[in-house]
């Protein structure tokens, strides 16, 4: 039974005006070479070129003095390893040197897609049969390099969508890191990626129960700097920065647009990209809401899973996942407990679909097999396209799957309320395929989603076209649900 689908004439497309002010540095050698050429201007050449400067890029960057300043300071061992007193010099030299540490991203300029929607926090003054939606999206630059941005926009109630006018100035927030962290857990990590216990066993056991970041990065600094270090040891020492790193706040500013605030690439761990971040809104057991996301980061080699949490879309706290469960791609929370316990869908062998269940939601083992490959269209993998969605028959949860030619389409699938190990139903057939006109993208034959809402007793389904762009469709979800009812 085919369900039929109505997809809307709206095009999400990459933007390459929005850009971000990213640090830059070529080298400690050509870097010195360049501060030694800025060092031999007097004040007023530096005035010149730094307002010259400021007239063509202030426009297009929030206090891109500040930004300039900061990338100053990350190169202060730099300077003051030539001798130069950092603190005597002028404001504008430190920003002069900042701007030429700095350089211009375009954060979206190759792709938008793999959008994920959930309820604004805020639904207030609207009219009956509209909701106010944030929509999450992969977006791609130069170097396939990944972030997240968003879309703020009004659903009415013929489900038709209303996206609110976009900031220009992106925003990158302000960091702070972790600083203490308990070994045990650490180790686990380690141990769940694969770090050779033996590169690492005399710093961890060096350090106390509860250790501080700084002390293990001087470490780990100290055993680097050793010119015979074998290249086996070096990665697994790099490995440990590269976890502690992981752990960070962020904060943005408020006076910034929602459309104007990226999470780019922080940590080592995620150097390459952050991808496919399946936001939901979980509801705890107290009914205190959140937004949370579980996304992949990538460093050009390795894969570690994270979860991301905000109350305001201002603050977030980043954290990676633990377990043998949180080892591979496609984790998508459950919108709230069961009996008392967070749960997890996962895809931990690339293949099948699995649910896992958690005391701790950072902490994710025994992972339970859910569903297999049944269907030609699937016969590659079959993985979720999102966090679970709460209905009255049953958990909704939209499947990808892939087939002949590495096609991408996707499907659906319900599961019991109180045991979603439970499979009620599952469509024979895709719920939606790629058309003839969203065959063509970065990675041609895909629709791909990171997160639905049931809006107005409709499924409202933003949906990737082809690695490119993103675009949504609707569809009954009386019709899906009688479907799937049906195909048990």
């Amino acid at each position: 039974m085919r369900v039929s689908v109505i997809r809307k004439n709206i095009k999400f497309t990459p933007d390459s005006r929005r850009v971000v002010a990213r640090f830059f540095i070529n080298g400690d050698e050509r870097t010195q070479q360049m501060v030694t050429r800025i060092m031999m201007l007097d004040e007023k050449q530096v005035l010149e070129t730094l307002e010259q400067t400021l007239r063509e890029f202030a426009r297009r960057h929030r206090n891109i003095s500040a930004i300039f300043f900061r990338h100053c300071e990350k190169i202060r061992p730099v300077i003051e390893g030539m001798q130069i007193d950092y603190e005597a010099m002028s404001l504008d030299r430190k920003m002069l040197i900042g701007s030429y540490c700095t350089m211009e991203y375009a954060i979206e300029s190759a792709a938008i897609f793999n959008p994920s929607i959930i309820e604004d926090f805020d639904q207030s003054g609207l009219e009956a049969g509209e909701k106010r939606v944030i929509i999450s999206f992969r977006a791609t630059g130069e170097g396939h390099i990944s972030s997240i941005v968003f879309r703020r926009g009004i659903l009415d109630r013929d489900n038709n969508l209303q996206v609110m006018k976009i900031g220009h100035n992106i925003d990158k927030a302000e960091i702070e890191h972790k600083s203490l962290y308990n070994k045990e857990r650490f180790l686990l990590k380690l141990s769940e990626m694969h770090t050779q216990d033996k590169y690492i066993a005399q710093i961890m056991q060096d350090l106390p129960n509860e250790f501080e970041f700084a002390v293990l990065k001087s470490m780990v600094n100290t055993a680097l700097s050793d010119p015979s270090i074998r290249q086996e040891r070096r990665t697994a020492l790099e490995e440990i920065i590269w976890l502690a790193d992981s752990f960070y706040d962020l904060q943005f500013k408020h006076d910034s647009d929602i459309t104007e605030r990226v999470i780019f690439p922080i940590s080592e761990s995620e150097s390459r990209g952050i991808e496919d971040a399946r936001f939901v809104r979980f509801v705890d057991d107290d009914n205190s809401t959140r937004v949370m996301a579980t996304y992949t980061a990538y460093n050009g080699h390795a894969i570690l899973p994270k979860l991301i949490s905000t109350e305001d879309f201002y603050t977030y706290r980043v954290m990676p996942l633990h377990g043998v469960g949180a080892q591979n791609k496609n984790l998508a929370l459950f919108p709230r407990k069961i009996k008392g316990k967070y749960a997890m869908l996962a895809r931990i062998d690339g293949v099948n679909n699995y649910i896992m269940y958690s005391e701790r939601v950072t902490q994710w083992n025994t992972p339970i097999l859910l569903q297999e490959p049944r269907y030609t269209w699937e016969f590659t993998q079959i993985g979720n396209c999102g966090s679970p969605l709460w209905t009255t028959e049953g958990w909704l949860v939209i499947t990808h799957g892939v087939g002949t030619m590495r096609r991408y389409c996707i499907g659906a699938s319900l599961f019991d309320l109180d045991d979603p190990s439970k499979e009620i139903g599952r469509l024979k057939e895709p719920l939606l395929s790629p058309l003839e006109d969203e065959r063509e993208g970065y990675v041609p034959n895909v629709v791909y989603s990171c997160g639905a809402i049931i809006h107005n007793n409709s499924l409202i389904l933003p949906y990737a076209v082809s690695d490119y762009s993103s675009t949504y469709a609707v569809v009954d979800m009386v019709e899906l649900i009688d479907a799937l009812k049906k195909s048990r």
